[in-house]
């Protein structure tokens, strides 16, 4: 693997640097305008930068963006930021939240209802990572624009 050198903001040298960002203010109707938000960003990618984008890579980030907003908003008081930013042949998704407690996956249980939200994000993404803030947390999945060989999405990690 060749390691190709990386600014502060995630992108390549020369590689324009697109990205939206978005604060939720807990209305009722986050999940619904962040999945909009989500959805109209790649397909503006797609048309204005020609950067291929599958169906299959829409429709993922759409479900991360609703998981991780929907987590957001239900464990932690306050506004919840959404940011989007593709970087190389990937779209990176990161929620703030003011919560410090850092969420973690449960063991796989299929008679449990929800709380599987966490576990899908983790399933689908090519990368993900939770870090702390100096208020709250910040919660970042990467998923492959592109779908790879045999149908499967292919992208590096965090």
């Amino acid at each position: 693997m060749e390691r190709v050198p990386v600014g502060e903001d995630g992108a390549r040298p020369g590689e324009p640097v697109m990205e939206t960002s978005v604060a939720l203010d807990g209305d009722g109707t986050d999940i619904a305008q962040a999945r909009h938000l989500a959805a109209g960003f790649l397909t503006g990618v797609e048309a204005e930068h020609g950067l291929h984008v599958s169906r299959r890579a829409l429709d993922l980030t759409q479900l991360v963006v609703s998981e991780l907003v929907t987590n957001a908003r239900k464990y932690a008081p306050g506004p919840v930021l959404l940011d989007l930013r593709i970087i190389g042949d990937t779209v990176e998704i990161a929620v703030w939240d003011s919560n410090p407690v850092l969420p973690i996956a449960r063991a796989a249980d299929a008679g449990r209802v929800g709380q599987h939200g966490l576990e899908i994000v983790m399933a689908v993404a090519q990368g993900f990572a939770v870090q702390r803030e100096p208020v709250g947390k910040r919660v970042t999945a990467r998923l492959a624009l592109s779908d790879g060989p045999g149908g499967t999405l292919a992208g590096p990690s965090l």
